[in-house]
């Protein structure tokens, strides 16, 4: 674990992206290895021809030097310049002024440093190396005649850059990467495909998919079609399964209506409420179980759609008010199963509060519905429990009162899983009771 975790800091400087991990590991490679093949490869070659260049001057020097010392006056050695240095290719002063203290050399001059080294290691009595530049070498010793500056052409001493072979690396490596890039976006393009689709259906829409690129690739599209295919089957399932039910129930519990509406007696009422009862929760069943065919998905604009549901909530004489309504714009919606979610979390709201305040918040990224009331609320650690089919809450709250079996705020999270959001229960700032937020991803 701990191994782990020590790389915890690195994550933060990574792409998020498939793309931008992808494009990383393919350039860091190559970079890597021209830089290898630069410092480790090529510095080396051409240091080692510069040592060997520098021999060569080293002999050249080396004879000059002596030929100086050997000479019996100074107008004597001044005269090698001619016969010596010039056929050499160097060039002489004798005497020389303003000897430097210490030599010069730039810090980036590598090659420069074996210049240096093989000198300075090959010649006795020399004195200052000058290399300010990569034009000219200078030269200084002390003589039986005086100080002495030697100059020469520096190409003499150090190889030239390999300028063509890097340009080369560099453009071929350029070439190289745009066309691995392009394969490499060809072969992620199937992928981001699938993700799409899986998105989509995840928020209740079912797009053209086609599963393409590498094998593995394609099998991962075939077990997502698989998949769907599966979960559409068993919705429909459940679906025609308590729809049948809920229908055939019907006509039996309509002739027990009947037939108790024709009998006269106190006793009639309690089974009367009982035929009522067993019709709620035949309907509370059948809008579980429609909880995901509640049409196609819409544009539709969030703040018009909860103005329609407040104006009916207001018509029907339920005590509703407007909150926040902020953001604007279309929203793929399924507005039917939306506006059931809605006013079931209203309907929740009034069951057990005196008021219930609805407020929508439209953002780029997401669309919240959040009811609120000044209920008892839910407790923190029933909140969960709360949202599971067929769990009733007690003592304080249940989900009907005792006369549902627990799928008011299942059907509501059923609608919001189906539109790729989710259901936050928490609690109201000002109200102090439940505040329920559908939350759906834009």
């Amino acid at each position: 674990m701990t191994y782990r975790m020590s790389f915890d800091w690195l994550k933060h400087y990574l792409p998020r992206s498939l793309y931008g991990r992808a494009a990383l590991i393919l350039i860091l490679p190559i970079i890597t290895l021209q830089l290898t093949v630069t410092l480790v490869f090529i510095q080396r070659h051409f240091e080692g021809v510069t040592e060997q260049m520098t021999r060569t001057v080293v002999l050249d020097l080396q004879y000059l030097l002596d030929r100086v010392n050997a000479a019996p006056d100074l107008a004597t050695a001044q005269s090698i310049e001619g016969v010596v240095a010039d056929p050499l290719q160097l060039v002489m002063t004798l005497p020389a002024n303003a000897m430097p203290q210490t030599g010069v050399r730039r810090w980036f001059d590598f090659s420069g440093r074996v210049v240096e080294h093989t000198l300075q290691a090959r010649i006795d009595g020399l004195g200052p190396v000058v290399l300010s530049d990569d034009r000219r070498v200078e030269l200084w010793f002390e003589t039986a005649h005086g100080p002495m500056m030697i100059e020469f052409r520096r190409n003499r001493v150090s190889a030239s850059n390999p300028h063509q072979l890097l340009v080369w690396m560099v453009v071929l490596g350029v070439f190289m990467t745009v066309i691995a890039y392009i394969f490499l976006r060809n072969q992620l393009r199937p992928i981001k495909r699938l993700a799409a689709a899986s998105t989509e259906y995840g928020r209740g829409r079912v797009v053209t998919y086609h599963p393409s690129g590498a094998n593995e690739v394609r099998a991962a599209g075939h077990a997502f079609l698989d998949m769907r295919n599966r979960i559409e089957r068993q919705t429909q399932t459940r679906t025609m399964m308590l729809s049948g039910v809920s229908h055939d129930l019907r006509t039996p519990l309509t002739r027990l209506r009947l037939g108790l509406g024709l009998l006269d007696g106190d006793e009639i009422e309690p089974l009367v409420r009982d035929v009522d009862d067993m019709q709620r929760l035949l309907d509370a069943f059948l809008d579980f179980a429609r909880g995901d065919a509640q049409g196609d998905a819409e544009l539709v604009d969030p703040i018009d759609l909860s103005a329609v549901i407040l104006a009916d909530a207001h018509r029907m004489g339920q005590a509703v008010s407007a909150g926040e309504m902020a953001g604007d714009g279309d929203v793929a919606l399924r507005p039917l199963a939306i506006r059931r979610a809605v006013e079931n979390l209203i309907g929740n709201a009034l069951r057990y509060g005196g008021e219930a305040r609805l407020s929508v918040i439209v953002t780029p990224r997401a669309v919240v519905f959040c009811v609120e009331d000044n209920g008892q609320g839910i407790p923190p650690d029933q909140r969960e429990d709360a949202v599971r089919p067929f769990t009733r809450l007690d003592p304080a709250r249940n989900q009907d009162r005792g006369s549902g079996v627990g799928l008011g705020l299942a059907i509501v999270e059923d609608i919001a899983r189906a539109h790729g959001g989710t259901l936050r229960l928490g609690e109201s700032d000002d109200l102090g009771g439940l505040k329920a937020e559908i939350v759906l991803g834009r």
